[in-house]
């Protein structure tokens, strides 16, 4: 039980850090998204590139590994990507929301990835979390919506990077390469938009995207700490916390207020989540 409960506390800290980084995405404010995102990356690479160095191992990769590292970077980038420019357009607790899809998205692409069969109950529960997206995303057929289904697409993206993520970690691949894989290929997939689309920065920038570089880290090794305390079908429910977080940081510090869709929304989704956690328990 005392190991449930350091795990709970880790994750919650990983949402409150995970927090913080969308918020100081936001406050960066007129940036392209992929200079933010390179920003992200690149904080994260140097912090697991030192953690690496100390460790007894140091870079050594499993060689049944690089399959599900590729994968595993190419899906995170693409999902990372797609959530920080939802991040940028919408209220950054809609953004949250959006990203916190994953898990149900993680259910669809583990019976592909890894043959694990969801049962009927867990398909009911994706339907429903499904259900509360769009009143999330409030679909309607003009511009507005992009960012939105964009902010889900991230959350697809991050669905499918965690699955890659359950594999490597069945095959033994240490947690801190895998986060240092990830930041690297993140990084260099950044880097020629950084360079070529770059966009002059204030003291004021440069501080809020490396804030958002070093509470992305924390996040990270926060989250991996949790999952190495606890099974993830005790804890993964306070993960939501995030958008509670994000929600206080938007409305204190951005003037954002959620609209009643979207409180519907997170209501809906949330709600999918601790019944799913609460059948998990019980089983």
């Amino acid at each position: 039980m005392k190991q449930k409960n350091v795990g709970i506390l880790y994750i919650i800290m990983a949402a409150f850090f995970f927090a913080l980084m969308t918020f100081f995405v936001r406050k960066a404010g007129e940036l392209p998204t992929m200079q933010k995102a390179f920003f992200r990356n690149a904080v994260a690479m140097v912090i697991s590139f030192f953690m690496l160095a100390r460790s007894e191992e140091g870079f050594k990769i499993k060689k049944d590994s690089l399959f599900g590292l590729n994968m595993r970077s190419v899906c995170g980038t693409i999902g990372l990507i797609c959530n920080f420019y939802a991040v940028d357009h919408l209220n950054i607790s809609d953004a949250n929301m959006l990203n916190k899809l994953s898990p149900f998205f993680a259910i669809i692409m583990s019976a592909f990835i890894l043959k694990e069969m969801a049962d009927r109950f867990d398909w009911a529960m994706v339907a429903l979390a499904f259900i509360g997206a769009l009143f999330v995303v409030k679909p309607s057929f003009n511009v507005e919506t992009v960012p939105a289904l964009l902010g889900a697409a991230g959350g697809l993206g991050a669905g499918t990077a965690y699955t890659f993520v359950r594999k490597l970690g069945k095959q033994g691949e240490r947690s801190q390469v895998i986060v240092m894989y990830f930041s690297t290929f993140s990084s260099l997939v950044t880097l020629p938009f950084f360079i070529f689309g770059y966009h002059p920065m204030t003291i004021n920038q440069v501080i809020f995207l490396l804030l958002a570089g070093c509470f992305a880290a924390g996040g990270q090794l926060s989250i991996t700490k949790a999952y190495t305390k606890a099974p993830a079908k005790e804890i993964s429910v306070f993960d939501y916390s995030q958008v509670i977080f994000a929600a206080i940081l938007g409305y204190l510090f951005l003037q954002q207020k959620p609209d009643v869709y979207s409180m519907i929304g997170y209501v809906i989704i949330i709600g999918a989540a601790v019944i799913k956690w609460q059948h998990g328990m019980k089983e």
